[in-house]
């Protein structure tokens, strides 16, 4: 018998499950047969309550959050929606990153890029508002170690907002130029904080996962 799938699990309870999803597993199911294996089927595996409420992209690691039932979810996604969880990531971009004060924001509308798809592309004409802040946390060889904090919640926010400012992320595939793809073997982006209230009790919860790169 092959050994179970690894999954690393930070919290479980009745209504919440906090999972540190790996980079190249995809968080959902995905139509080839080999993407099948995915978090949620391995949460499912050991809790068939566990029930999807948001989603990180298969090449990115880090904190994601699962509901324990229809109840959960819908709390969940509700507080999701009304920008109640918030979510701070950890990135190495391209080059020297610097302001006046280490902070800043990327205020660009997103759209999808249909004609190339899965890809997404400021459009200042018909794009949805989308907001980034950002804050630099050091300097390093031919790149620079950022904390992001997505304000919205757009598809591949912050991989098109960091490449759109000239700094794209590090092993980034689909929006890096190869210069800062040959720097990393995967997408240097990493989900490591989420606050947000229970869905039942409403207690004030913290998740922290450091950055693996």
């Amino acid at each position: 018998m092959s050994p179970a799938p690894t999954l690393h699990c930070l919290h479980a309870d009745d209504a919440l499950l906090v999972l540190d999803k790996p980079a190249g597993l995809p968080a959902v199911p995905g139509r080839p047969a080999h993407l099948h294996d995915c978090l949620a089927s391995r949460a499912q595996a050991r809790w068939p309550d566990a029930l999807v409420v948001h989603r990180l992209d298969m090449a990115t690691s880090g904190l994601i959050v699962m509901a324990r039932g229809a109840e959960a979810q819908r709390r969940l996604s509700h507080a999701f929606a009304d920008r109640q969880v918030h979510k701070r990531y950890i990135a190495l971009v391209s080059g020297r990153l610097d302001t006046a004060d280490g902070r800043g924001e990327i205020d660009l509308p997103l759209i999808a890029d249909w004609p190339n798809r899965p890809k997404q592309k400021v459009d200042p004409a018909a794009g949805k508002p989308s907001l980034t802040r950002y804050r630099v946390l050091a300097h390093e060889a031919q790149a620079t170690r950022v904390e992001l904090e997505p304000v919205t919640g757009r598809s591949h926010q912050l991989r098109v907002h960091l490449q759109a400012i000239g700094h794209p992320i590090l092993g980034d595939t689909l929006y890096a130029d190869p210069p800062a793809q040959a720097l990393s073997a995967r997408l240097c982006l990493h989900a490591c904080e989420l606050r947000l209230a229970h869905p039942l009790s409403g207690e004030a919860l913290v998740f922290r996962s450091a950055a693996p790169f």
